[in-house]
């Protein structure tokens, strides 16, 4: 049985599809699942902001062919691990939990490399290119220390 992964930001064009791309790409995809969903509801459907697209791929990831979706209820079944990259995703998406457990899956991811300092992984959306390049090295970090954590269980 494979451990299953979300990561989740507002619109899912941004941060979680490059949380899920790099995630991805440390891991072995027999035995994880890594997806990505947004709180919001406006990009449904889309591919990720091209800017997100561009600096993967520069760094070797593909996530061009990632598209939009929702954060539902369904996803405290579906997922073991659900990292969040603001304090703002971290409210939304623990106001919808029914239970302590649902609760215990919800993480900041840079509390991954930042213990218990609850550091918003800044959205890059309304900044330029450069944004997205420092969004995707403390993803890349988050990401390592997530996957070597994985590994060793």
């Amino acid at each position: 049985m494979s451990t299953k992964i979300l990561m989740v930001c507002l619109g899912n064009i941004c941060r979680s599809p490059l949380a899920e791309g790099i995630l991805r790409s440390k891991l072995p995809s027999k035995s994880y699942i890594v997806d990505s969903a947004g709180t919001g509801h406006w990009h449904v459907g889309n591919p990720p902001d091209a800017r997100s697209i561009k600096v993967a791929r520069e760094r070797g990831v593909d996530i061009s062919n990632l598209r939009g979706r929702q954060f539902s209820k369904k996803d405290f079944t579906d997922f073991d691990y659900i990292y969040v990259m603001d304090s703002q995703n971290y409210r939304d998406v623990i106001n919808l939990t029914s239970n302590e457990n649902e609760k215990a899956k919800v993480h900041l991811i840079l509390n991954e490399i930042f213990p218990n300092e609850n550091v918003d992984v800044p959205d890059p959306y309304y900044g330029l290119q450069d944004g997205f390049e420092k969004v995707f090295d403390m993803l890349d970090m988050a990401s390592q220390t997530i996957a070597e954590k994985l590994m060793k269980k």
